[in-house]
């Protein structure tokens, strides 16, 4: 039975416009994208064993060219359309959160960020630097280091914020194993950012680790 032939409110176009696309399923988000499916295979069912071949969405969606059109049912073109989408949602966080914007929305800011670092196959450590109403001055990547780590230098940090004259900042770093829970060592230089940054009267308002899922928030476990 094709997806043509199922209940109105279980075709994944009809139930994303009714319910909205936080209901549907990566199954079911992947397969509008892919639109069409195989010859005895639906789009969700060609969409399920996607992801079951590369093993999350995350990995589907971070997959090179190569790797992505090795798979049956994708190609070239499939590709570039995923790299334009993902560009746009991209683009559409930078300017919720452009420079100047005021940080109201931490959903906002989670967004920003993941769609910042999650692509990353290697660690990177970044930073939203902000005035003391809260203005974004400027986001950048400090820090860039393997799969498993990256090396943090307090010194760079705080001298990156004195030449942007923030008074507070929001760091942020990947996990490509895509497991968000921090590590010692992230609490650990956490804590000598902190310190470094406080004698400079520079507030640390969080620190985020993005991995798979909602991006782990130091704030809100206490740990700040």
């Amino acid at each position: 039975m094709g997806i043509k032939d199922w209940p109105a409110d279980e075709r994944p176009r009809e139930k994303l416009l009714i319910q909205g696309a936080g209901a549907l399923t990566d199954a079911e988000l992947l397969a509008i994208f892919l639109r069409t499916g195989l010859p005895g295979k639906s789009a969700v069912a060609l969409a399920q064993d996607l992801l079951e071949g590369f093993g999350s969405l995350r990995a589907l969606l971070q997959a090179d060219c190569a790797t992505f059109t090795e798979a049956k049912g994708l190609g070239n073109a499939k590709y570039a359309q995923l790299q334009a989408v993902l560009e746009m949602a991209r683009r559409h966080t930078f300017e919720v959160l452009d420079r100047g914007s005021v940080l109201t929305s931490p959903e906002a800011t989670r967004a920003y960020l993941s769609n910042q670092l999650r692509h990353y196959q290697h660690e990177v450590f970044a930073c939203l630097f902000l005035d003391n109403q809260h203005h974004i001055l400027k986001y950048e990547e400090l820090f860039r280091g393997t799969i498993d780590g990256a090396s943090v230098y307090p010194r760079e940090v705080v001298k990156k914020a004195l030449e942007h004259n923030a008074a507070a900042v929001i760091f942020a770093h990947n996990h490509p194993s895509g497991i968000s829970g921090p590590s010692q060592a992230d609490k650990l230089i956490t804590d000598k950012l902190k310190q470094a940054l406080s004698l400079m009267d520079i507030r640390v308002l969080d620190h985020f680790i993005i991995g798979d899922g909602l991006p782990y928030s130091f704030a809100e476990h206490g740990l700040l």
